[in-house]
């Protein structure tokens, strides 16, 4: 199968929302799986489930309502999104197994690094030291799927503070930088990139 694997740079979170939602309206069984590798400006996103009460105060960080699965949660510059456009139906899983296949993804990145990280039992998403270092959420429209996850890499971490994450009241966050990586995050999505391309049994295009 092949991937195709877009670097879009920094982009709108409404602007990337729209174009994810219109090219899975429009593909069809020959369309190519894509990954869409960016970074946003700052924004709060509630999921399908979000509730207003997880989020305290927003201040000047503009809060959008959006259609993944999940609660609340922040987008920001020094963060690696990877939004994952793939058909479930030629990749034979389901929604659990992809999201299971993308935890571990995640988490065999971190062991690269000498990172130990963990899954949490209903809390989607990867944890180091019971702090969170990245999330998911997902939507399935005909078979295919949209948005993805989310990795802290080296940002400010404060506007997680004025939030409960994901719906946990006193969630505390990390970040790769906290925990000695280094590496820029274009080395980091090349990384993650080579172990779904391997996980999944892309051919890159």
């Amino acid at each position: 199968m092949k991937l195709i694997v877009r670097n879009l740079g920094t982009v709108d979170y409404e602007q990337a929302w729209k174009a994810m939602r219109e090219y899975t309206d429009l593909r069809n069984k020959n369309s190519d799986d894509q990954i869409w590798l960016l970074q946003h400006p700052s924004v709060y996103t509630l999921g399908q489930a979000g509730k207003p009460e997880h989020l305290h105060d927003a201040g000047s960080i503009p809060v959008i309502k959006c259609d993944r699965g999940g609660q609340i949660t922040y987008h920001g510059p020094g963060q690696l999104i990877c939004y994952v456009l793939l058909d479930l139906r030629r990749l034979k899983l389901t929604i659990k197994q992809l999201i299971f296949t993308l935890e571990q993804t995640v988490i065999d990145l971190l062991r690269y690094y000498g990172i130990d990280a963990q899954r949490r039992e209903k809390a989607p998403g990867i944890y180091v030291n019971d702090k969170k270092i990245a999330s998911l959420g997902l939507r399935v429209r005909n078979g295919c799927t949209y948005h993805g996850l989310s990795l802290n890499v080296n940002m400010d971490l404060k506007p997680f503070n004025q939030i409960d994450p994901c719906g946990y009241s006193g969630m505390e966050m990390t970040q790769l930088s906290e925990l000695g990586v280094t590496d820029s995050t274009d080395v980091i999505a090349n990384g993650l990139i080579n172990i779904i391309t391997a996980r999944f049994h892309y051919e890159l295009e």
